[in-house]
């Protein structure tokens, strides 16, 4: 028996997306960029998969632009939008992906700007407050901060840090890869400059994403060479992948509400069964309107082999992700849970949820779970 829970990392693709993207590689081989029938007829599902996107997040076509995924987006709408717009003070935070620090922290070497990290308190929710006075003190920066933590699942409040940014007169970017087909949003009045989309993230193809750009912010772009995406992305598109991202944000709106319930009802019941073991910890917000309902990180006892826990997990064929606090320079763990102050001898295990997952699994897991801590 195999048991999934690693769904933050990527989700097994929906098979109502597979069909249609193999029928599309089937008869649909046209380059987009070509003016005979077949490229014409490549061109108009790209161009139909872009509207069905716009018009699931209330935005214009014109400003949804494909591209490789969400750490694609992100590096353009940083780069390009620090860059182009000659900023120099960036706000982020200690918690956020990769993609999004390391491509600040690069700026900041390369001499482009001066970055700032807002607080953040031990739950992982951003300091509204700090935020405000970064913005004070340095007017037109760029923000970039995520919708949903990738690891703790703790929800930011975009309208309040929209606000914020457009009082202030700041260029606001969210990564929200692990909420674009989770949560509705209503990009005609969120005040957001950037958003990013990676399809692997909802039961869509890996390798494809969008990043939406405000048609009030003009950037150059980061990739050239042809003229796809209007002259904003170069290379030839990836249409089998665009048309199975379509499909899948497609089907999540769809069934968006039920999903919720039915995810929000497993961690809920998991997070019931795990605080019966003594010495469970939760990581992060765990209020269903403060978090990400598909993610749960948990803290356990202190153990000998700790670095066992992922290991013993696997071999009892649950899949999940995870890592413990830096405790020093030389051990390389969770930035996220050393920018929260996690105790770094406590192993701690991402759990995260799809639509697939059952209860059923859930007990086996916690029964694995048990047999672990008992036997450490």
């Amino acid at each position: 028996m195999r048991i999934y829970l690693d769904n933050a990392a990527t989700t097994p693709i929906d098979p109502e997306v597979m069909k249609q993207m193999v029928q599309v590689m089937e008869s649909q081989y046209g380059n987009p960029s070509s003016i005979h029938a077949h490229g014409r007829e490549a061109r108009s599902l790209v161009e139909k998969a872009r509207k069905t996107v716009a018009n699931l997040l209330h935005t214009s076509p014109a400003e949804i632009f494909f591209t490789s995924g969400g750490t694609e987006a992100d590096n353009t709408a940083i780069r390009c939008g620090i860059i182009d717009h000659g900023l120099t003070h960036a706000i982020t935070s200690k918690i956020e992906h990769h993609a999004v620090v390391h491509t600040l922290e690069a700026l900041e070497k390369a001499g482009n700007i001066k970055l700032s990290f807002v607080d953040v308190d031990d739950k992982g929710e951003i300091n509204y407050e700090h935020l405000e006075q970064l913005l004070k003190d340095n007017e037109r920066s760029f923000v970039s901060l995520m919708h949903a933590n990738n690891e703790l699942g703790t929800l930011t409040d975009l309208e309040r840090v929209g606000d914020l940014c457009e009082q202030y007169n700041a260029l606001f970017h969210s990564d929200t890869v692990q909420t674009v087909g989770h949560y509705p949003h209503d990009l005609s009045k969120l005040k957001v400059h950037f958003m990013v989309c990676a399809a692997h993230k909802l039961h869509g193809p890996k390798g494809t994403g969008f990043l939406y750009i405000n048609h009030k912010v003009k950037i150059k772009p980061m990739i050239y060479g042809g003229s796809q995406e209007r002259n904003m992305r170069g290379g030839t598109e990836n249409i089998y992948g665009i048309v199975g991202l379509a499909k899948a944000l497609e089907m999540a709106y769809s069934d968006m509400a039920s999903h919720q319930h039915h995810i929000q009802g497993l961690k809920t019941y998991m997070m019931e069964q795990l605080q019966q073991i003594p010495g469970i910890h939760f990581n992060g917000e765990t209020a269903a309107d403060k978090s990400l309902y598909t993610v749960l990180n948990v803290s356990f006892p202190e153990m000998e082999m700790a670095d066992m826990l992922l290991f013993s997990l696997d071999i009892a064929g649950i899949s999940a992700s995870g890592g413990s606090a830096c405790s020093s320079g030389t051990n390389i763990g969770s930035h996220v849970l050393t920018g929260i102050g996690a105790n770094p001898g406590r192993p701690a295990v991402r759990f995260s949820f799809s639509k697939y997952n059952t209860r059923e699994e859930i007990d086996f897991t916690i029964a694995k779970i048990r047999e672990i801590v008992s036997s450490s």
